[in-house]
């Protein structure tokens, strides 16, 4: 395309891609190049090497959480990636959740969004039934923060009820000791299916040479206490004993490839066919300026097969777009958010990226038609939230939209949702935020995550300071005034970008548009080995 507007929504949009770049860059060097130099004379791998060497290198796979803790625990040096790397992806042909402690980062200690992190990968886990391999590297709990990790019902312990709720669900986990693997960490390796350990450099115990000496006396060096051979051939608590890092994840891949095929979720697919429209063209065609349009029917056309779709109630609730399309094959349903002013039929102009009546409506009733087909689902938001005022209000606005965060709710086929731009207030919710249990969720570089806009609410939050200040007959200037206006928008603007979102794991990643296709696809493809285990009901809704 050579249009003025394209052009500069495209340069504005690669500068925000060259920053996500940049960071991500910076995240995988984990603890540093120091660190991670160290840890390779040990003879070990780094978590990211242990990966990529473990993973089909033809197939694709997603990082999930690679920004997570981002600007968190500055006061201890900061935790790059949470101190854990979790990939979706293929092992031996079938697609696995990797998950691998960074043993750079503060010897793989466990912060609270790193009990977070990997949570959120047995949750993956659970919900398409995917295996999980664990490479263990970690110092365990970081005692510093262990009142945020330890006692709650979603921190630590979680995680080893999940291993056997796993295990009782038939989800076939297989753990590796590489590293240091202490206390109440070493449970997850013993409790996974099957547990190999590496020699010398691997070892797991409850306690320590150093805290067994001070607890009961007794002086023993920590291979003796819990390597490789003492577990292998003495306690029986390890399966497989392996001579370094490749061999260990060369017996992995072994034992992946064993596992049988389980059933389907039936989702229909095809042969993959490319847009037929350039799907580069989405860079210029989202306006990074949030007060100009733009028809989402142009990046429907860059994301699906043949760029074809056939579009649902066309000609009514204009502000969502609903049609039925494919991506890489797969049959999906798409709800997407129309940010820009639209006319009905009586001659009304609708606002933009705005849910009304009717178009709440019309998306409620789609997602009970895809459930209906076995249909996946992807929501595409850009939201600013439901239509407000007495016209809205006294034609049931609450009702409508009601319904349709109903709708969603009770979805039993899976979800991906990709926030584009604005995810603000309700209009989150309605749109699979978060909350509501999409199988993935991530961001473009575009997206904004808040209750309103940054300079909405700014003026509200000033209005309420500057009314407090008067009651208390404080004299206030304008510049003073405009002052606390532009400290106020900082902070809520910091706290709306999608890097705040991502480092607290409300997304599950950042990702370059472009990529958005192959995230969908791998979702979806994860999601087919798992049927729905309920059938769809939407219990008590008012129509």
């Amino acid at each position: 395309m050579n249009d003025i507007a394209f052009n500069k929504n495209e340069d504005q949009m690669k500068l925000l891609i060259s920053k996500l770049e940049r960071k991500l860059d910076e995240v995988s060097l984990g603890g540093g190049k120091a660190k991670i130099e160290k840890h390779r004379k040990k003879g070990k791998l780094t978590a990211r090497e242990r990966i990529s060497y473990l993973l089909d290198a033809d197939a694709p796979n997603f990082e999930i959480g690679a920004l997570a803790a981002d600007g968190m625990y500055e006061e201890y040096g900061g935790c790059p990636s949470a101190g854990v790397v979790v990939v979706l992806g293929y092992v031996s042909k079938k697609l696995c959740m990797v998950v691998a402690n960074d043993a750079t980062v503060k010897a793989g200690a466990w912060f609270p969004m790193t009990g977070k992190k990997n949570l959120r990968a047995q949750e993956i886990a659970i919900e398409n039934r995917l295996p999980v391999i664990y490479l263990v590297d970690s110092a365990g709990v970081f005692l510093p923060m262990q009142d945020e990790i330890f006692p709650d019902k979603e921190h630590f312990g979680r995680i080893f009820r999940n291993n056997a709720v796993m295990s009782s669900m038939g989800i076939p986990q297989i753990s590796a000791i590489m590293g240091s693997c202490v206390a109440g960490g070493a449970y997850l390796p013993i409790m996974s299916d099957e547990a190999l350990i590496v020699d010398k450099t691997g070892s797991i115990f409850l306690a320590g040479s150093y805290l067994v000496k001070a607890a009961i006396g007794e002086d023993v060096d920590n291979e003796t206490l819990g390597g490789a051979t003492t577990h292998c051939e003495i306690s029986g608590v390890t399966d497989y004993k392996c001579e370094n890092d490749h061999d260990c994840l060369d017996k992995i891949k072994d034992l992946v490839g064993n596992i049988g095929r389980g059933a389907s979720a039936g989702f229909d697919r095809i042969e993959s066919h490319p847009p037929k429209e350039d799907p580069s063209e989405i860079l210029g065609l989202l306006p990074v300026d949030r007060s100009k349009q733009y028809d989402v029917r142009e990046i429907i056309k860059r994301l699906v097969d043949d760029s074809k779709f056939t579009e649902y109630k066309e000609s009514y609730g204009k502000t969502i777009v609903c049609a039925y399309a494919r991506i890489e094959g797969w049959s999906v349903g798409i709800v997407a958010n129309q940010r820009k002013m639209v006319k009905t039929k009586k001659g009304e102009m609708q606002f933009g990226g705005v849910i009304y009546s009717d178009s709440a409506d019309k998306a409620a009733r789609f997602v009970m038609n895809c459930n209906q087909k076995n249909i996946p689902l992807v929501f595409l938001q850009d939201v600013s939230g439901f239509m407000v005022g007495s016209r809205s209000e006294h034609g049931g606005i609450i009702k409508d939209g009601a319904k349709m965060v109903n709708a969603v709710s009770n979805s039993v086929v899976p979800k991906f949702t990709i926030i584009m731009g604005n995810s603000y207030g309700a209009g989150n919710y309605a749109m699979c935020g978060k909350a509501y249990d999409p199988r993935l969720i991530v961001s473009w570089p575009t997206a904004e995550l808040a209750v309103m806009g940054g300079a909405q609410a700014a003026k509200v939050l000033t209005q309420i300071e500057v009314a407090s200040k008067k009651a208390k007959k404080e004299k206030l200037s304008k510049e003073a005034e405009k002052e606390i206006f532009e400290r106020i928008k900082s902070k809520y603007d910091a706290q709306i970008s999608p890097y705040y979102a991502a480092s607290r794991l409300w997304v599950d990643a950042i990702v370059n548009p472009l990529e958005t296709r192959k995230i969908i696809a791998l979702g979806i493809q994860a999601a087919d080995l798992s049927p729905a285990q309920n059938p769809f009901n939407l219990g008590v809704i008012q129509t």
